[in-house]
C-alpha cells in the first residue's frame, strides 16, 4: 500500500480521492487550508495518516505544509489537487502575488521543491488550459486588466507545463497532469456535465496503480486516457522559460541547472 499526500482534500475532488484511496487501504495525508476546514473532514481524518494545515496562498504557510508532510515521512505519491477558480479580482497574497497564480501554480511549484521527492507526482490541470496565453511577461497580472477566466486558464497551462518539465528533469519518477473534466463539485457547480467519479479516479489510479498503462510519465490525462494537450506543454523551451519565471517569483530553483 502507498502513502499519499493530497492538497485541498477537505472538499470536492480532493476529498473524493482521499476517500477512495483510504477505502483501498492506502495511507493518506490530508490537507486543509485552516483548522476550521479540517473539521469538515473529521469523519475520515481519524483514520487518515495525518492532516496538515496551511494556506497555499502564502509561501510561508506553504513551507509549513511541506515541513509537516516531511515530518510524517516520505510520501510515495503527491496529488497536487488544490486550486481556485474564478476570483473576482487579482487579490493580493501576503507575498504580493495574484491569488490564482499563487494557489494554482506557485504553491505546487514550491511544494514540489520542498517535499521529499516521491515516486509519483500528479498535477490537476483543466481543459481550459488551451485558452491560456503562453506569454510569460505578466503571469502575475500586474500590468493587465484582471480577467478571472483567463487567469485560471493560464494557471492550468502553467501547471500542466510544470508537470511536463518535472517529468523531463526527473526521469526517475512518474509525473503526469490530469484534466478531471467539468465535474459537479462546489467549484464546478451542480450543472457540470462530466462524471464526478471519473474526475477523481484518474489521479488515484496514476498515484497508486501497478498497471502498465498507469506507470508512464509526462502524460496529459482525461478519464484514464491520454489526451493531446496544448503544444506549448511539450515544448522544452517553454518549459524552461516558465520554470525560470517561477524561480524568479518565488526565489526557489527547482532544478539543479537553474531552469
Amino acid at each position: 500500500m502507498s502513502r499519499i499526500f493530497i492538497t485541498g482534500s477537505t472538499d470536492g475532488l480532493g476529498l473524493a480521492a482521499a476517500r477512495t484511496l483510504m477505502k483501498e487501504g492506502h495511507d493518506v495525508v490530508l490537507h486543509a487550508r485552516s483548522r476550521e476546514r479540517a473539521s469538515a473532514v473529521a469523519e475520515i481524518s481519524s483514520t487518515a495518516l495525518g492532516t496538515v494545515i496551511g494556506d497555499l496562498a502564502s509561501a510561508k504557510e506553504t513551507r509549513s505544509i511541506a515541513e509537516q508532510v516531511n515530518a510524517i515521512g516520505r510520501m510515495d505519491a503527491v496529488i497536487h489537487n488544490a486550486g481556485i477558480y474564478l476570483e473576482r479580482s487579482r487579490g493580493e497574497t501576503p507575498d504580493g502575488h495574484a491569488k490564482t497564480l499563487a494557489v494554482n501554480v506557485l504553491a505546487p511549484y514550491l511544494l514540489t521543491a520542498w517535499i521529499a521527492r516521491p515516486d509519483r507526482l500528479v498535477y490537476l490541470s483543466s481543459g481550459m488550459h488551451r485558452s491560456g496565453s503562453s506569454a510569460l511577461d505578466d503571469i502575475d497580472w500586474k500590468k493587465r486588466p484582471w480577467n478571472a477566466s483567463q487567469a485560471y486558464s493560464e494557471s492550468k497551462l502553467y501547471i500542466a507545463t510544470l508537470a511536463a518539465a518535472v517529468a523531463r528533469h526527473w526521469p526517475d519518477i512518474l509525473c503526469n497532469a490530469v484534466d478531471p473534466g467539468w465535474v459537479p463539485t462546489k467549484m464546478g457547480g451542480a450543472g457540470a456535465p462530466d462524471d464526478l467519479e471519473m474526475g477523481h479516479l484518474t489521479q488515484t489510479w496514476l498515484a497508486t496503480s501497478d498497471e502498465g498503462a498507469a506507470k508512464v510519465s509526462g502524460g496529459y490525462w482525461y478519464h484514464r486516457q491520454q489526451r493531446e494537450a496544448a503544444e506549448e506543454i511539450a515544448d522544452s523551451g517553454f518549459q524552461d522559460a516558465l520554470v525560470g519565471r517561477l524561480a524568479e517569483l518565488t526565489g526557489i530553483r527547482l532544478f539543479e541547472d537553474g531552469r
